[in-house]
């Protein structure tokens, strides 16, 4: 393996693998063991300018993007000679989004239509009316709507409704004094947009007036992120009929019947108040409000995909100051995103052709098996959680399954029109086929095939209503999964992290389903109060750790994740002494490292980052994941065998701030 430090975006393309060079072996690892496992890499890799953070993640997407980029070039180079097939359909999109000559000749002609459309509006019942065009059309407005697996009838797609509808990340930025200045410049970004639409000075800076005032408002009646993840206390079902009743200015019945759903006997409301709160907002009175925010949802969120000035103010606002991103990444990345997102599973078809091998797949399959096996122990041996409790665990575990590398059968895009020089329209296009898509299964049968990541995605997920872990072929490469690493790399590696994702079938959140997927209580009241007494501990842990003065890590929006890690690592760990025990001749040391601290190492190496300022501080308020450096270090420092594994003498161990060890899972 090479040795070599890998930097920033010039260094884009090669893999990243674990490598004791990341190291700084003079930070002591029972303190600062972040330091010690990559603080050479930390040191050596500034965030480049392109880019808000840079680590493990980052790296291994530049060179998937690269990948995907060849590809598109080539698709690009056969829609220049035929106009069927997917290739071309594919290459389509990526030349619309490369040629900006044709997006600035088009000005504001993509979004011209739903402008003037608005512009028409003279009752509420046309807003109402105009309200549902603009959801059939993917442009999200005042509340989302959207189909999922019924929480409790996992069997079934049911329809939901939830809060929205605001232009900051969350209700945070509105209403806390640590979020004043991105609210001032806010402000001044909604002027600057009307500015460059040709809007009088003084009438835009009342237009941005009345739309932070509105969008504050929202705020104000929105639930906090940390409550939107209480699955049971979002989940409040009202039948069909009932809605009109309850919710008479909406007319959610006619909405509904707008969107061309398939009946529903049901509509699932995540937040009720928020929904009673837009009751008291839909009256006559306040029509010219709301059709002044509708043209700004419009223009914002078209912005993107129109002429440079929108585009670069846009960028402005939502990657430089919220993000810290000082420049745009190359055209090319920007369009390689377009086609991921919004026709990823045809260009992740031909990826997966290119760069995935079955041999990853039979790697994970290993893993996976021996984890499993040591995820049934531990649960049968849990000291905390009684033997009723215990059983229905078992039977949900049993039930448990695994998708790795890319579906068995991948989306048919055959009916989404994509044409040359039609940038916004190819996106409008493709995000009205998802929703057309989506909103059409409502009331069938639950896909289990279906996947919420594209192929070439590096990340994973675990989906409680379908009690299975997902691993796109993206991840599956260095430093995540190398086959060139000897076992405990990559036990501490993706081995924890595919532990950490089956954790999440048990954590605060996902213990809640039963072994069909169902929303349930299958937990005794004692076991019940046992498992929340841990996870109060471990959100009192969290809370108390700083990130910058006056932003903390919010221990009860990241408790799931924060469990999950511990989880992750602990049965991780303990998977990879037993494959050791199995395979004695394995137990060796490389690079002067054991395989117990290569196994701790390489956990944290996966962590390994830096992001700019504004992008952390916006993480804080609405990533469920603690900050990497906490994700690290924390479950490695709650690992009964961390202090031994790394022992220094004549030093007092610290680590996990002196805090008693927390056991869960």
């Amino acid at each position: 393996m090479s040795n070599k430090v890998a930097g920033n975006s010039e260094n884009s393309g090669k893999l990243s693998r674990f490598s004791v060079e990341y190291m700084d072996t003079s930070a002591n690892p029972l303190t600062d063991f972040y330091s010690y496992a990559a603080g050479r890499w930390i040191s050596n890799n500034p965030v480049p300018s392109d880019k808000s953070s840079w680590g493990s993640f980052q790296e291994l997407m530049e060179r998937n993007l690269e990948n995907l980029g060849v590809i598109l070039k080539e698709c690009m180079e056969i829609s220049k000679n035929t106009d069927s097939g997917i290739e071309a359909k594919l290459g389509r999109f990526y030349s619309s989004v490369m040629d900006r000559e044709a997006i600035e000749a088009a000005g504001l002609n993509p979004i011209q239509g739903y402008l003037d459309r608005l512009e028409k509006v003279t009752s509420m019942q046309e807003l109402r009316d105009y309200l549902v065009f603009l959801h059939r059309s993917g442009i999200g407005s005042l509340f989302s709507s959207y189909s999922s697996p019924d929480r409790k009838n996992s069997e079934v797609y049911a329809f939901y409704l939830a809060q929205g509808g605001l232009g900051l990340p969350n209700r945070d930025y509105y209403l806390t004094e640590n979020y004043k200045e991105i609210r001032d410049y806010y402000a001044g970004h909604i002027e600057r947009v009307y500015d460059i639409i040709g809007v009088e000075a003084g009438e835009a800076r009342k237009i941005s007036e009345q739309i932070l005032k509105f969008e504050t408002e929202i705020a104000q009646n929105s639930r906090a992120p940390a409550e939107l993840r209480d699955a049971e206390k979002n989940y409040n079902p009202v039948s069909f009929q009932a809605l009109e009743e309850k919710y008479p200015e909406l007319s959610l019945k006619s909405y509904i019947l707008g969107l061309s759903i398939p009946e529903v006997d049901k509509v699932i409301i995540g937040q009720p108040e928020y929904f009673s709160y837009l009751e008291t907002i839909f009256r006559e009175e306040n029509l010219p409000v709301l059709k002044q925010y509708l043209h700004w949802v419009i223009l914002n969120s078209s912005s993107p995909f129109l002429f440079s000035k929108l585009e670069d103010e846009h960028f402005d606002m939502y990657n430089r100051k919220l993000r810290g991103q000082e420049v745009p990444e190359p055209r090319w990345k920007t369009a390689v995103h377009a086609v991921d997102g919004l026709l990823g599973e045809a260009l992740g078809e031909i990826y997966v052709k290119k760069h995935f091998g079955e041999d990853s797949r039979k790697g994970m399959e290993t893993l996976i098996s021996d984890i499993r096996q040591v995820f049934v122990g531990r649960l049968k041996s849990l000291p905390w959680m009684g033997d009723a409790t215990k059983e229905q665990a078992l039977n949900k575990f049993e039930k448990f399954r695994a998708k790795i590398g890319h579906p068995d059968v991948f989306r048919d895009y055959s009916s989404v029109e994509i044409r040359e020089k039609d940038f916004a329209g190819n996106v409008r296009r493709a995000v009205e086929f998802e929703v057309r898509r989506t909103l059409d299964r409502i009331g069938k049968k639950v896909d289990r095939n279906e996947w919420f990541m594209t192929p070439p995605t590096v990340n994973a997920y675990f989906s409680p209503p379908d009690n299975e872990i997902v691993f796109p072929a993206g991840i599956l490469q260095p430093p995540f999964f190398d086959p060139e690493m000897d076992d405990a790399v990559n036990y501490g590696a993706i081995g924890a992290v595919i532990s950490h994702e089956i954790t999440h079938g048990y954590d605060d959140q996902g213990r809640r389903y039963d072994l069909h997927g169902n929303l349930k209580d299958w937990w005794t009241d004692e076991d019940r109060t046992n498992f929340l007494e841990r996870a109060k501990e471990l959100v009192e842990l969290y809370s108390s750790l700083e990130v910058y003065p006056g932003f903390r890590v919010n221990g009860e929006l990241t408790l799931g994740e924060n469990i999950a890690d511990l989880g992750g690592v602990s049965i991780a760990y303990e998977a990879l002494q037993k494959h050791l025990e199995k395979n004695p001749g394995m137990r060796k040391t490389v690079d002067g490292l054991t395989p117990e601290q290569r196994f701790f190492i390489s956990w944290a190496q996966i962590w390994k980052s830096n992001q700019k300022e504004q992008h952390a501080k916006m993480l804080i308020s609405i990533d469920p994941h603690s900050p990497n450096r906490f994700r690290a270090t924390i479950p490695v420092y709650n690992h009964q065998d961390f202090e031994k594994t790394f022992a220094v003498d004549g030093v007092e161990n610290n680590s996990n701030g002196g805090k008693k060890k927390i056991g869960l899972w």
